[in-house]
């Protein structure tokens, strides 16, 4: 009897254990959409929403968290169904994309603000026609998220997020990605740096609300909670 006990729990244990590690493997399978743009970004031009997707996938990809479809099989998908120009799934959209891609959640992203400013601070020096510091740059840009389940069509996560740039540095993490392409340019400007901190904003929240699902939720809708006061007070009625 005690040998049957024993294996019986031996045999649990491992169950257990078994079941554990398949729930920690389960990553979800994601795909990123073009980038839209309705700010007046100068630096938005020709593949730039492209290459935005791209950088949000490799970021979210060096998380470990999640499986994500290589681009040119979800654009294959988007540009069929005309998606980047209408801006919503259109009806059996989604099914499609979970079909031909095997997405679970469809992510896109709207860079729906974007402000720069450039002022003198008094300082720096010029020698011989060129002039050192003296300035000071700040960027801002706001992007707003959704994700998208592709066997429902329906929206489950939403979400502003932030980026912003001050002088030399960046405000929020370490973007672990490269530019290439249309922004190749802007590597070191502000907008590359607020680029930088909104693409970390982003990742850092799909894998809290799809991942990982603990205290960080908080600490997001706590975020969310002061950007919208911070709206409500820029509004001026009269």
């Amino acid at each position: 009897m005690k040998r049957l006990a024993l294996g019986v729990m031996v045999a649990m244990g491992a169950l257990a254990t078994g079941n554990a590690l398949a729930a920690g493997g389960r990553r979800p399978t994601i795909a990123v959409a073009e980038f839209r743009n309705e700010s007046g970004a100068a630096w938005w031009r020709g593949g730039v929403g492209w290459e935005l997707s791209g950088m949000l996938s490799n970021e979210l990809s060096s998380t470990g968290d999640f499986h994500v479809v290589e681009r040119q099989k979800i654009q294959n998908v988007l540009e069929e169904q005309n998606f980047a120009a209408s801006g919503r799934v259109a009806p059996g959209t989604g099914p499609k994309i979970g079909k031909v891609t095997g997405a679970q959640y469809l992510i896109t992203g709207t860079v729906s603000a974007y402000e720069e400013n450039t002022a003198s601070t008094g300082g720096g020096f010029s020698f011989r026609g060129i002039s050192l510091g003296g300035k000071k740059s700040e960027a801002y840009l706001a992007v707003d998220l959704r994700v998208i389940n592709t066997e429902t069509s329906d929206v489950e996560y939403s979400r502003t997020v932030e980026g912003r740039s001050s002088g030399g540095g960046v405000s929020v993490g370490l973007y672990r990605g490269g530019f290439g392409g249309n922004l190749a340019h802007e590597e070191n400007t502000p907008a590359g740096k607020a680029i930088r901190a909104a693409l970390v904003e982003a990742s850092d929240y799909l894998d809290c609300v799809m991942v990982k699902r603990d205290s960080c939720i908080a600490d997001f809708n706590a975020k969310e909670q002061k950007r919208r006061d911070s709206d409500r007070k820029a509004i001026k009625l009269d």
